[in-house]
């Protein structure tokens, strides 16, 4: 398989994006609270975790996550066929198969449109990205 088209500073960049589309996503302005709410958290709980490692592991998901979309959007990708593959790929996707996760264990409709929201937004920007960048 060729991969030499990819763009490996849009890969990066749009990577690197979904730390400020989640940073404003899950800020207490947007989503956070109610995020916190749906998972039973607080700000003392979002304290205690390894912060290195979940946001290292979280971007490690989200340069896989734009190279696998880079790969399906192909050579001849532009912003717009981004924008739609990122979509596509978010609402198609992982929400579905995040709504279905939710569903078996029982975790709320909310929950699920903030979670799912998120990931329609960030790989739709990651397609933009991706796609504008030649």
């Amino acid at each position: 398989m060729d991969t030499s088209y990819l763009n490996y500073w849009a890969i990066l960049v749009s990577a690197l994006s979904t730390f400020l589309i989640g940073g404003l996503w899950y800020s207490p302005a947007v989503f956070g609270k109610a995020w916190m709410k749906e998972n039973g958290m607080t700000e003392e709980d979002l304290k205690k975790g390894n912060m290195a490692k979940i946001f290292g592991l979280a971007f490690l998901m989200g340069l896989i996550a734009a190279i696998n979309l880079a790969m399906f959007m192909g050579p001849e990708a532009d912003l717009s066929f981004g924008a739609f593959a990122g979509f596509a790929a978010g609402a198609g996707w992982v929400a579905t198969f995040v709504g279905t996760h939710y569903l078996f264990e029982r975790k709320s409709f909310k929950l699920f449109l903030i979670n799912a929201g998120y990931s329609i937004v960030a790989l739709t920007i990651m397609g933009i990205i991706i796609g504008a960048w030649k």
